[in-house]
């Protein structure tokens, strides 16, 4: 039977891929962007374990208000990621030191 430590043990590997993506891949923004849809995927998991481990909704409710900010996240940086590379021909985040007012 798959217990609530399965659940956080895939969380937590989950999410310790999505700090590295972080910390090791500075240079390419989509990189950066899915590692942190994956720290998001992350931390649904254990809000949706814990809701199901202790008979409750709280957690899946507030799963899907993270989920609908992670698609509002994703939408508005691939938005503005289209249109830094319009103008600048490069997705290198090097590069976005030339954004600064």
């Amino acid at each position: 039977m798959i217990g609530l430590s399965h659940y956080l043990t895939v969380s937590a590997v989950v999410f310790v891929l999505g700090v590295l993506g972080i910390f090791l891949n500075r240079k390419n923004v989509i990189i950066i962007l899915m590692s942190i849809e994956l720290i998001l995927l992350a931390v649904n998991i254990n809000f949706v374990a814990f809701a199901s481990h202790l008979g409750q909704v709280h957690g899946q409710i507030f799963a899907m208000f993270v989920l609908t900010v992670a698609a509002g996240e994703a939408a508005i940086g691939l938005a503005i990621l289209v249109i830094y590379f319009r103008n600048r021909g490069t997705i290198a985040v090097d590069d976005s030191t030339m954004l600064k007012g």
